[in-house]
C-alpha cells in the first residue's frame, strides 16, 4: 500500500436479503460486499501520525483501543509499538525505533510517509478518530455477526438452539476486547499484581450479602463469574434466602431475579415484609390486622432507588432464561443473578434423563455467568431423605440429581433451621438458622450462623453465641464433618 496518495472508494450498496430461498439468498454471499475501508484507514493514518508527533495524543484512546481494531494489520503493529512507549511514559518514539522494531514488516519511508498524515490537523481529533477506528472495527464486526446469523437462519438444529446461538454472537460485540485468548504466565502475572494493587487498595471487592459472615467465608462477597448454588429441604427459606441477599444487593448492584415458582404478587408481598418489617400475615390480611400504611407508603418509596428486576415466568428452560438475562444486561445492566429454583427448570430435551437435563442448566448457568460477568445464585432442593438423618443439615450428595451441580457450581450451601424437623428444641433455637458452606472453590468451607424472622421471611446475621448443635444433632465425635469434605 502506498502513504504518499490515499484512494477514496465509492460507499459499497448494502446486500439485498430479500431472497425466497435459501440457494438464492446464500448465493448472494458468494462475494459479499464488505463494510468500506477508506475511512478507517485514514482515520487510522491520522492517529498514527499523531502518536509519532507526541504520545500525549493517544492518552485518550490507550484504555480501549486495541491493536485488532485496526483494519490494516500493519497500522495495528505500528500502534502496538506506540503504545508500548506511551506505556513506559516516554514523551514521544522516534521513527527509526519503530522501523528496527518492525523490520521487515514496514519500511522507514512507509513510516515517515505515515508520520506526516496529521500535518495540519489538530490534536484534539485525536479522541473522535480513536472512537472512528473502534467504531469501525465493530462495524466489521457486525458485519461478520450478520453472515453467521444468515448461515443460523437455515440451520439444522432447533430454532431455540439457532436464536440462542445468534444472541450470543450479538452479544459478543458489546466487548471493547477480545476474551478467551491464550496468555503468557508472565504477562498474566504483571497484570494480576495490578489486580491484587486494586484489591489492597479497596478498588475491586465482592458483591457484599449483607450477611457479613458469609462474605468472610467468600473472601469478600459474591464473586462475578461464579456460580452459587443454595439448597435446602421445602420449608428452610431457599427463596427467603435468595431475597434476603438479592434485595441487599440491589441497592448498589442490578440484580435479576426470575421466579419459576411464585408469581408476582407473592414476591412483591416478601419484598415488602422484608424491606418494611411489616410481618407477612399483615399484607396478607391488612383489614384485620390494621396495617400500617405510612410504613407501606415509605418502603413503596424506598424501593425507588432499588434495582430488582423480578421475572415470575414459569417452565424456563436454559436458553430461555439466557435470552431473558442478556435483555435484561443490555437495558438495565445485571451483576447478580437469583434463580428459584433449578427443579422447576425443564431441560431442553424433555425425552433425556433428569440428570442429564440438571447438567445442562448447570453447565449452561456457569457459562452465562462468565458470559455477562455476573455472579447467579440458583437455588435447589435436596432429598427428602435428609429428614431421615439425625443430623438433617444436607451435604453435596443430598441435591437432588446432584453430579451437574456438584460439579459446576463454585459454592454449594445448606440451610438447615433444626426447630422445623425438632418443634420442642429449646427457646433459643427458634430463629437459629445454620448455613454450611459445603464447597467453596475458590476458598474457605464451614458454618454461618444466622438469624430468621418467619414472619418476614428474612435472614439476618446472627448476635452473639449459636445454640448447641448437639441438641438438634449428633455429637461432632459420632460424626467426622471433616472426612466428607
Amino acid at each position: 500500500m502506498s502513504y504518499d496518495t490515499f484512494p477514496h472508494l465509492d460507499h459499497p450498496h448494502f446486500v439485498d436479503q430479500s431472497a425466497e430461498s435459501h440457494a438464492e439468498f446464500m448465493a448472494m454471499y458468494q462475494a459479499p460486499v464488505q463494510p468500506t475501508r477508506d475511512t478507517s484507514i485514514q482515520a487510522e493514518l491520522t492517529l498514527l501520525s499523531f502518536g509519532f508527533l507526541s504520545l500525549r495524543s493517544l492518552d485518550s484512546v490507550a484504555d480501549y483501543l486495541k491493536p485488532e481494531h485496526f483494519v490494516e494489520p500493519l497500522h495495528g503493529k505500528v500502534f502496538a509499538c506506540l503504545m508500548t512507549a506511551f506505556k513506559r511514559g516516554a514523551q514521544d518514539v522516534d521513527v527509526i525505533a519503530v522501523a528496527d522494531e518492525l523490520q521487515g514488516d514496514v519500511t522507514l519511508q512507509e513510516l515517515v510517509a505515515i508520520s506526516h498524515q496529521a500535518e495540519g490537523v489538530s490534536f484534539g481529533r485525536a479522541a473522535s478518530l480513536g472512537r472512528l477506528v473502534f467504531e469501525k472495527a465493530q462495524a466489521r464486526q457486525l458485519y461478520a455477526a450478520s453472515q453467521q446469523i444468515a448461515e443460523l437462519a437455515f440451520g439444522a438444529d432447533p430454532i431455540a438452539a439457532r436464536i440462542d446461538a445468534a444472541q450470543a454472537v450479538v452479544s459478543g460485540l458489546q466487548a471493547h476486547e477480545s476474551a478467551g485468548e491464550w496468555v503468557d504466565s508472565y504477562q498474566a502475572m504483571i497484570e494480576h499484581t495490578e489486580l491484587l494493587d486494586k484489591r489492597f487498595e479497596g478498588h475491586i471487592v465482592g458483591i457484599q450479602t449483607g450477611l457479613p459472615d458469609l462474605d468472610d467465608m467468600l473472601d469478600g462477597g459474591l464473586q462475578r463469574q461464579s456460580l452459587v448454588v443454595v439448597g435446602a429441604r421445602p420449608g428452610m427459606g431457599k427463596t427467603a434466602i435468595g431475597m434476603t441477599i438479592g434485595l441487599r444487593i440491589a441497592q448498589t448492584y442490578s440484580v435479576g431475579f426470575f421466579s419459576l415458582e411464585m408469581p408476582h404478587k407473592d414476591v412483591r408481598d416478601r419484598q415488602l415484609a422484608i424491606l418494611s418489617g411489616l410481618p407477612l400475615a399483615h399484607l396478607k390480611r391488612p383489614k384485620l390486622h390494621d396495617l400500617s400504611w405510612s410504613s407501606v407508603s415509605h418502603t413503596v418509596e424506598q424501593s425507588r432507588d432499588l434495582r430488582f428486576h423480578v421475572s415470575d415466568r414459569a417452565g424456563l428452560n436454559i436458553l430461555q432464561v439466557r435470552a431473558r438475562a442478556r435483555a435484561l444486561k443490555r437495558r438495565h445492566g445485571l451483576d447478580v443473578l437469583v434463580l428459584d429454583y433449578i427443579g422447576l427448570m425443564p431441560g431442553t430435551d424433555s425425552k433425556m434423563p433428569r440428570a442429564y437435563q440438571v447438567e445442562e442448566i448447570t453447565k449452561g448457568l456457569k457459562a452465562l455467568a462468565k458470559e455477562l460477568d455476573i455472579c447467579i445464585i440458583a437455588l435447589a432442593q435436596v432429598n427428602r431423605s435428609v429428614a431421615d438423618r439425625a443430623d438433617q443439615t444436607p451435604g453435596l450428595s443430598d441435591l437432588r440429581d446432584s453430579g451437574g451441580i456438584e460439579q459446576d457450581a463454585d459454592v454449594v450451601a445448606f440451610i438447615n433451621r433444626p426447630i422445623v424437623a425438632k418443634p420442642d428444641l429449646p427457646a433459643d433455637f427458634k430463629h437459629y438458622a445454620l448455613l454450611r458452606v459445603a464447597k467453596n472453590r475458590q476458598g474457605q468451607q464451614g458454618d454461618v450462623h444466622l438469624h430468621y424472622q418467619g414472619e418476614l421471611t428474612k435472614f439476618s446475621a446472627w448476635g452473639g453465641e449459636p445454640p448447641s448443635l448437639k441438641l438438634a444433632s449428633a455429637p461432632a465425635k459420632a460424626r467426622s464433618y471433616a472426612a466428607e469434605f
